[in-house]
């Protein structure tokens, strides 16, 4: 009885996670058989995910008569440097937050958590007149600048919370070998935090990836694009080339999936488990 429960349990369990992954999958399977579509097929009702008269010339034709490779370029180095800069501050703050007591230490906290209240598109001024000031509309650094400061405040009280998590005696331990607070920091903490460190920059290079109103204020030449931007170009007044719109759609899907599956292994909490004895 117990065997047949379990079993029960298990196909339940399973035929869960596949109607959770066609549901996953079906919408993007929709976009790229539009995007293989001929041109005079593209509102088709069929369903089939092959379509009849399949080409890629959509794909052929985004690469060629548009500036996407340069869009998905701009892309990877404003998202990459964003993440690697979030990543690197977010770490060094939250181990301050987490190991350090000084004066205001709560009450940064709560605003750093309240920052995380304010819509996005309040941000928008600030971050325009800050850019301005600046001298850095239509730059990488502008855009890096910006999204590095909307992202810094949550990275850091994922850090900060996971970092709580890591026995203090590690770092007793290492410091009565010799060396300090930062020596501890980079040999101890950082290789006992690379889940958290990679969720981290999972969330900061999604987040500024797919970010489009900042990058609609900033950027201004249609060389600077980023992704989101390029491909709203293709919507024009009385026509969208939807061809080319979901051809665009599945190529940037490319990068974030190759991050996440690089990064997937060290999603898992733990690592500290045993690491302590008695």
């Amino acid at each position: 009885m117990k065997v047949n429960r379990k079993l029960i349990k298990q196909i339940l369990l399973h035929s869960g996670l596949i109607i959770a992954a066609i549901i996953c999958v079906y919408p993007l399977s929709r976009i790229f058989t539009v995007s293989i579509r001929p041109g005079d097929r593209i509102v088709s009702t069929d369903l089939a995910l092959i379509p009849d008269g399949a080409t890629f010339i959509s794909y052929l034709k985004l690469l060629k008569e548009t500036y996407f490779l340069r869009w998905l370029f701009n892309s990877l180095v404003i998202t990459v440097s964003t993440s690697f800069i979030g990543v690197s501050l977010a770490s060094t703050a939250a181990y301050a937050f987490s190991r350090f007591e000084f004066f205001g230490k709560r009450s940064a906290m709560i605003m750093l958590l309240a920052t995380q209240m304010i819509p996005a598109g309040m941000l928008i001024l600030p971050l325009f007149l800050m850019i301005m000031k600046l001298n850095l509309m239509n730059t990488y650094l502008g855009m890096i600048i910006a999204y590095s400061v909307s992202s810094l405040p949550f990275s850091i009280w994922i850090l900060k919370g996971y970092y709580d998590t890591i026995p203090k005696s590690l770092e007793e331990a290492a410091m009565v070998d010799g060396t300090g607070h930062i020596g501890a920091f980079w040999r101890v903490i950082l290789p006992l935090s690379t889940p958290a460190l990679s969720i981290a920059f999972l969330f900061n290079f999604t987040a500024a990836w797919n970010e489009y109103l900042v990058a609609r204020v900033v950027l201004f030449s249609s060389k600077q694009y980023t992704w989101t931007l390029g491909l709203f170009e293709l919507q024009g007044q009385f026509i969208t080339q939807w061809g080319m719109f979901a051809a665009g759609s599945m190529l940037v899907t490319i990068p974030v999936l190759a991050v996440f599956l690089y990064s997937s292994k060290w999603l898992v909490s733990g690592l500290t488990l045993g690491s302590v004895k008695g």
